[in-house]
């Protein structure tokens, strides 16, 4: 086509490479926004990694142990013991005096099934009688063995101590293990605005710093602290109906978690992750946020009604009613059947009816159904595998609502 009358071909074809020039100003900007994108991306990983503690200690302890511990499963099943510690520093004085120490307030033992198809945790009560072995103190000296109140173990031995203590009452290998304090916890309620409990009736607990109004109500992360730690002015006082609650407590913030699809929104993710990494002490094989994911990501894929909860039986110790002790046979079968990596049953009634939590192979889980037959893999004379019901003991599922209805 002829250029217009007066403009010359060249002039008429002039727009042509500005065009170009913004194509490619566009293109540049837009790797420089990918690339900001990815750089900020990688600080944030980089500072919610450098935000864990690498527990050394511990694991230089548990090599000059190693004789002793219990050897590995035969499955690529994981037991992660989970120590909520009483720390009373860092703005947490006004939980108790801060006198330098710390105890294990809470300690949940979590067994993931090899086929990542179930989840047990089981909670250790804090006032158990338990043969404590000869741990180093702070000081670097050695402890005697001695048989005592279980959580004196953290505060004399640290980590270690109480890890070759749960180890040597279970014969259970502790594969790994992760301590988060008090402000750790409040953070993570917090960063998933919030978690549901139900209580019966009003709480008013001075020791815990908790007032509760009855019925079912939203706890935020200070009040979360409060309600899973509180035994003088809520149920009947007893530890074990703290662990009851704490149990209770974890199902709901699981749910809470899941529900929200928190672990595949990085919105709600950083928060929880930043939360979770700031007061969080690991050992070296789960000190990065990447091992981190790796196991949220497998309890992400178990199913709520296979999430289980329970505490490992336990009666008033015979020589001190204000301590436990085990109840056997009932803690080696628990033991047994989580080592051989086998289902465990739970139930919201006791299924011995003694009021400990005994387990009971030959009953159902409370609820009108029957308990599993489990293949033991003991053979019989025919060379098959013998089979026995699961044992069943009182606890709950995290598909359980806290006030009591399922779903």
């Amino acid at each position: 086509m002829p250029a217009a009358p007066g403009i010359p071909e060249a002039a008429e074809a002039a727009p042509r490479p500005r065009r170009h020039r913004w194509l490619k100003v566009a293109a540049v900007g837009t790797a420089v926004l990918v690339l900001a994108c990815a750089g900020t991306g990688w600080y944030l990983y980089q500072r919610l990694d450098g935000n864990i503690t690498t527990d050394r200690v511990t694991e230089n302890d548990l090599k000059v142990h190693a004789s002793e511990r219990p050897t590995e499963g035969p499955t690529s099943a994981e037991n992660i013991l989970l120590i909520g510690s009483d720390n009373r520093g860092d703005g947490n004085g006004k939980y108790g005096e801060d006198s330098g120490t710390q105890r294990s307030d809470t300690t949940i033992l979590l067994h993931i099934a090899a086929d990542r198809k179930s989840a047990t945790a089981v909670s250790i009560p804090r006032d158990l009688m338990a043969h404590v072995p000869s741990c180093t103190l702070p000081s670097g000296k050695e402890d005697r063995e001695r048989f005592e109140q279980f959580n004196w173990a953290f505060e004399s031995g640290g980590a270690a101590c109480t890890i070759r203590t749960v180890e040597k009452m279970t014969g259970i290998r502790i594969d790994h293990h992760l301590i988060v304090d008090f402000n750790g916890f409040k953070k993570m309620v917090d960063a998933v605005h919030g978690v549901d409990v139900c209580v019966a009736e009003p709480v008013h607990d001075t020791y815990a710093h908790l007032d509760l109004p009855a019925g079912r109500q939203t706890l935020d992360g200070e009040q979360a602290l409060g309600y899973v730690r509180a035994r003088h002015g809520i149920g009947d006082g007893s530890d074990t109906m703290r662990m009851d609650r704490q149990q209770g407590f974890l199902g709901s913030l699981l749910k809470k978690v899941r529900s929200n699809g928190v672990l595949l929104n990085p919105t709600k993710l950083y928060p929880l992750l930043s939360a979770a990494t700031s007061s969080l002490t690991a050992d070296p094989g789960l000190d990065s946020l990447s091992e981190l994911y790796g196991l949220a990501h497998s309890l992400q894929r178990i199913p709520t009604d296979q999430v289980r909860f329970l505490t490992v039986p336990q009666e008033p110790y015979v020589n001190d009613h204000n301590r436990d002790q085990l109840v056997q046979p009932a803690a080696d079968t628990l033991f047994t059947t989580l080592r051989n990596d086998q289902p465990v049953n739970v139930s919201d009634k006791d299924p011995s009816g003694d009021g400990n939590g005994n387990a009971d192979s030959n009953s159902g889980d409370g609820n009108g159904r029957t308990s599993t037959p489990s293949t033991t893999g003991t053979p019989t004379t025919s060379g098959s595998p013998t089979t026995t019901p699961a044992p069943t003991y009182r606890g709950t599922t995290a598909d359980r609502d806290i006030c009591g209805k399922s779903g």
